[in-house]
């Protein structure tokens, strides 16, 4: 009897704790499902009151008591106003000036949350409005950078004005993103340019030749596949390929010519990067500018928006991102204990 007790409880046990994990793999499969049909979330800041705020916060310190006493009377006076002011802007349609950040990696994925932000502005905009895209990348791929620069295009197509601020970077890809604004503006030591092509590939034939391995690769069409990482690359195959370089080259320059036509694109199109103030003189940029001061510089009427679309993370990604943080925790610990790695 005793053991029947015991094994009942067992059972009980087993049957429960089947039952939780039941309800945790239901739970996040719903959670799953959910996330599937929204994929991301529109961020939108409103950086003309973080402006005003940052602005209201020094000048409070500054003031002595007796002038904060003042000047919050003053502002009792002018709240009214503003507020009439306020509404009437709105009734007119006051300007507004949307910010997108687009900083790119090798393969231009960030593109996906560039379509979002840009599809969202082009719904309420209108041609009183302007773009500001603070723009920072060296490039890479060319059909990724080539969807990114079709999206800024559509700003331009919609007869949005769009201005290009380049604080860092914007070469290669970067700089056939930044030719697409109406207007371009560059800190002094930003780099720009690099307006060409490269293509690198490893070769270890002589390698599997020497240790007696045979490599073969079949194709259907004689210029299928050009070079290769393991076969015997031929001259013929060489020549094939570079020509697909210097087709490339070819649509890129044309590109920029077509968006920048008074730039010499045969003087800067030699894969040459420049700093901002040399690309002003090139023709690259319209303006030495940072992002900052173009911001700051914007009328007071206008209100600033930074659109950002946040790509929400799956399950699997937030469980590797906490194991990950899990695992740098510990490590941090046992390194504050001495635990290893000692001195």
């Amino acid at each position: 009897m005793e053991f029947l007790y015991e094994y009942g409880i067992f059972l009980a046990k087993a049957v429960t704790i089947v039952a939780a994990v039941g309800a945790i793999i239901a739970i996040i499969a719903v959670s799953a499902s959910r996330q599937a049909h929204k994929k991301g979330d529109l961020e939108i800041t409103d950086l003309s009151e973080e402006f005003e705020h940052t602005k209201q916060q020094i000048t409070d310190h500054l003031l002595t008591k007796e002038q904060l006493k003042e000047k919050e009377k003053e502002e009792k006076k002018k709240a009214k106003a503003a507020k009439k002011q306020k509404g009437e802007s709105k009734e007119e349609g006051g300007k507004r000036l949307f910010v997108v950040d687009f900083k790119g990696s090798i393969d231009a994925k960030e593109v996906a949350s560039l379509r979002e932000e840009i599809s969202a502005i082009l719904s309420v905009a209108n041609e009183k409005d302007e773009v500001l895209v603070r723009l920072e990348t060296g490039g890479g791929m060319v059909h990724g950078y080539g969807l990114a620069s079709s999206q800024l295009d559509r700003v331009r197509q919609a007869g949005i004005p769009l201005t290009i601020a380049v604080d860092k970077v914007a070469a290669s890809g970067g700089y056939m993103m930044a030719c697409v604004g109406n207007k371009i503006i560059s800190a002094p030591f930003a780099i720009l340019g690099s307006i060409g092509v490269i293509a690198q590939i490893p070769n270890f034939n002589k390698i599997l030749k020497k240790n007696d391995v045979d490599f073969e690769m079949l194709t259907a069409g004689e210029y299928k596949r050009t070079l290769t990482m393991f076969g015997e690359n031929t001259d013929k195959g060489r020549q094939k390929f570079m020509e697909e370089l210097e087709q490339t080259h070819e649509l890129f320059k044309e590109f920029i010519n077509e968006r920048r036509p008074e730039l010499d694109i045969t003087k800067v199109a030699t894969g040459e990067t420049w700093f901002g103030t040399k690309a002003l003189e090139m023709g690259l940029v319209d303006k030495i500018q940072t992002s900052d001061d173009y911001l700051h510089a914007a009328d007071e009427n206008t209100k600033i928006l930074a659109v950002k679309y946040i790509t929400k993370k799956g399950l699997a990604e937030k469980l590797s991102l906490a194991a990950s943080m899990s695992v740098e925790n510990v490590i941090g610990k046992l390194w504050q204990n001495n635990r290893i790695f000692p001195s």
